[in-house]
């Protein structure tokens, strides 16, 4: 692996490595056959890549999320009356736990009143990638969910099948970079790919917007 210009040098990085420490740079060092330079300059790769992943995965949540929300209030409109989803959806215990925490959040433990577009913002992006799960089929994807993705499979089964794998990737990578772990090793392509999917099926302007705006293809082109 050769050393990209405008790093610091090796001393430096001899340096550094007892502050950071080899623990953290473990997975980075032996991708760089335990070359402490390229250790860094892998690990400042995996930063960026990380960042990009955020701005990623923050645009298609909030693009999904919306999605869903507008579907779920329809549904909501149709079979309760016009009551919010929020307050009739029949969610399993992790699921209503994140609703209710969103809740609080939103109205600071009932400080101030409920605003709809504030619940929905505090729900985190492993409630909609479970709300797509199979478990909620017949619940909520059948009757009203599957029209968040109208651009997907034309079979029902197999469209959920097809968001929720890729919501399942998109949380997992969201958390790794989340959490500054190593991202390095894996297809972030193939990420791009599963982000790029949810939003064509949305919409073709979602698609347009994500493309044009992730830079994520320039990241994995610079790995070093």
């Amino acid at each position: 692996m050769s050393t990209a210009s405008g790093h610091l040098g090796p001393d430096l990085y001899v340096d550094l490595l007892p502050l950071v420490t080899s623990e953290r740079l473990g997975s980075y060092l032996r991708a760089s056959g335990g070359d402490v330079t390229d250790a860094f300059v892998l690990y400042e790769w995996n930063m960026r890549a990380a960042a990009s992943v955020m701005e990623l995965t923050s645009m298609v949540e909030v693009l999904v999320r919306n999605a869903l929300d507008r579907e779920l209030r329809d549904w909501a409109h149709r079979r309760h009356g016009g009551a919010t989803w929020l307050d009739v959806v029949q969610l399993d215990r992790q699921g209503l736990a994140d609703l209710q925490k969103a809740r609080d959040r939103a109205t600071r433990q009932g400080r101030r009143p409920e605003v709809h577009c504030r619940v929905i913002a505090e729900l985190p992006l492993g409630f909609w990638r479970y709300l797509v799960e199979s478990r909620y089929l017949t619940a909520f994807w059948i009757p009203a969910t599957h029209r968040a993705f109208p651009a997907g499979n034309p079979d029902l089964r197999s469209r959920q099948k097809d968001v929720a794998f890729r919501m399942q990737q998109l949380n997992f990578i969201r958390n790794r970079a989340a959490h500054h772990e190593p991202i390095h090793s894996r297809d972030l392509g193939r990420d791009l790919q599963s982000a790029l999917d949810l939003a064509e099926w949305i919409s073709p302007a979602a698609v347009s917007w994500v493309a044009a705006t992730t830079s994520l293809p320039s990241i994995i082109s610079s790995r070093p």
